[in-house]
């Protein structure tokens, strides 16, 4: 069936039926609108439909380049409405939201806004190319649809991949649309802080997503038969083999974007049930902080973790999950160290970010290059400081271990959930207890917070008894405690979040501790004599930075266990 518009228009003269009929068909094949292709094909132009339309529904016409658009009306409408129907919301006056379009006879897009907003709709009209121009300089993201639409049908059909031509594949990945998309997604990871891309195929669909701050965020859905072409792409780009699709595979790609900015890109590739899923993990060396004092330490947890860092031999582990910010806090603790008159050798998996004076040592089992056979390597060095870049195995464990009695500082990672547990790991692996107390100075947990938008931030109610029941002291309420909140704008991509802290656990390697873990007491008995000690946990360090206005309480809720088990030395310790 016409849209109301098409009939408009023909009844008006602007068109006639046969140029309406070729511009439905390529509507229906490229999923623009009727309006895009009428203007594209040349049927007439946007001055001409745009004043054409106002006259016809008397509505007033914007100049959107000078028009004033409120953050709070343009944040009211979801981003992925603004995308789909291509409007731009102005302003909110009362109940009433006034919204800029280029086809006034939408009544889906008009209906849905009503909906989700619980406004009325006031429509003023725009050309298509304003509200794009609008869009993409405030939201900043690649115009996927246009890179889309210059793929035809005709494409790279995926079949089976038992039958696919490795000859006609190599042809598609080298197609100009292809590559177009490929930079496409990757320019605009890198424009939204993305530090992760994932490319993952299904049975009917095929998604790219990118993780932000943390959290993963559906950007496009690409079509079906696209898949095969586009992993192939990343996999040339990468140095991969494009015909193995059984195995896994991992590469790396140097990717400049405009001037001055180089993204180093790793790339792994996992075969599924439906073909390859890539995911990209995006190292910008210009974002990498090195300084100790801007990473999230408290003052006296950044008291400690320095003193064991200048220490001249024993042992400092930082432990958390991958994605954590480990590799952060051991490249700042290095940085701070990389002196003249000291050699420094890594052995990591993967190097992550290169840096000047230091030795730095790629992983590769495949070969027999695993971490212990570099730690035997490097004691053969003359080194001063070594770094592990995580202990994954007994043999590791021990010489690190040794490393640390004989006289060099040996910085690593575990991965576990908190500091204290950390020792229950090593002796799990198979360390004795008195190797531990004599090489361990210092174990660091750290988790990655998101933090609120400044741009948007504003006082959050919270209940008292939630914040009670999350950990907050009750004497300390009557006090006040603050809470913030984002309410979400284009700086922040309408997330209200805006950038990562690190929050952390330190624990000092006092005696009394030490006693205990030769005792073999659990985990959990350490925690307590930790906090009695003047340890905080990370609930406590996370609510801190939940009354300094830095980050929310669904955050210290989604990224830290309750402390409820400690009792009051909890309360006393916050």
């Amino acid at each position: 069936m016409e849209p109301r518009i098409a009939e408009i228009l023909v009844r008006g003269g602007v068109i006639n039926r046969d140029q309406l009929k070729e511009a439905l068909d390529t509507q229906k094949k490229n999923g623009t609108n009727l309006v895009h292709e009428l203007v594209r094909l040349g049927y007439t132009n946007e001055d001409k439909l745009t004043s054409f339309l106002g006259q016809q529904f008397g509505i007033e016409m914007v100049d959107l380049e000078n028009a004033e658009i409120q953050d709070p009306a343009f944040n009211l409408v979801p981003i992925r409405l603004v995308h789909k129907y291509q409007l731009v919301p102005l302003k909110l006056h009362g109940s009433t939201l006034t919204v800029a379009m280029s086809d006034p006879t939408n009544l889906a897009a008009i209906n849905e806004i009503k909906f989700i907003t619980g406004c009325g709709v006031r429509v003023v009209l725009s050309s298509g190319s304003a509200i794009k121009k609008v869009l993409d300089q405030r939201l900043g993201s690649a115009s996927y649809d246009e890179v889309l639409k210059q793929i035809g049908e005709s494409e790279v059909e995926v079949i089976h991949d038992e039958e696919i031509s490795l000859q006609e594949l190599q042809q598609a990945t080298n197609d100009a649309p292809v590559v177009l998309l490929v930079n496409a997604i990757m320019a605009d990871a890198a424009k939204r802080r993305a530090s992760d891309i994932h490319i993952e195929p299904y049975e009917k669909t095929f998604r790219v997503r990118f993780r932000v701050d943390g959290i993963l965020d559906e950007i496009m859905t690409p079509p079906p038969r696209l898949k095969a072409a586009l992993v192939s792409r990343i996999k040339i780009m990468a140095n991969l083999d494009i015909a193995e699709r059984r195995l896994t595979q991992d590469g790396r790609i140097k990717l400049k974007i405009g001037v001055g900015l180089e993204i180093d890109i790793r790339v792994s590739v996992l075969p599924t049930m439906f073909g390859e899923k890539i995911v990209m993990r995006l190292l910008d060396k210009s974002n990498l902080q090195l300084d100790m004092t801007m990473l999230g330490f408290e003052s006296h947890n950044l008291k400690d973790f320095q003193e064991a860092v200048h220490r001249p031999y024993g042992m400092l582990l930082i432990t958390g999950p991958t994605g954590s910010g480990k590799s952060t806090t051991l490249y700042s603790a290095l940085s701070e160290l990389n002196k003249v008159g000291v050699n420094i050798s890594t052995a990591e998996d993967p190097v992550e970010y290169n840096i000047t004076g230091i030795n730095q040592v790629q992983v590769r089992e495949e070969i027999g290059l695993t971490f212990a056979a570099c730690l035997r390597s490097f004691l053969r060095q003359d080194p001063d400081i070594i770094m592990v870049g995580e202990i994954r195995d007994l043999e590791t464990a021990q010489i690190a271990v040794k490393a640390a009695l004989t006289g060099h500082l040996v910085l690593s990672t575990l991965h576990t959930n908190d500091a204290p547990s950390t020792v229950d790991r090593m002796i799990n692996m198979g360390v004795e207890q008195f190797m531990i107390t004599s090489s361990v100075n210092l174990i660091a947990a750290q988790r990655l917070v998101r933090t609120i938008c400044l741009k948007c931030k504003v006082a959050a109610e919270v209940k008292p008894e939630v914040l009670i029941d999350i950990g907050v002291d009750p004497a300390e309420l009557h006090a006040g405690f603050p809470t913030y909140h984002g309410t979400g704008c284009p700086d922040c991509n309408n997330t209200g979040y805006r950038g990562r802290l690190a929050i952390y656990e330190v624990m000092v390697m006092h005696e009394a501790l030490k006693e205990l873990v030769i005792r073999g007491v659990s985990g959990s008995v350490l925690k307590q004599e930790a906090v009695k000690l003047g340890m905080s946990t990370l609930r406590m360090s996370s609510l801190r930075k939940v009354r300094e206005g830095l980050t929310t309480i669904e955050e210290t809720i989604r990224v830290t266990d309750s402390d409820k088990g400690l009792g009051s030395v909890f309360s006393m310790a916050l």
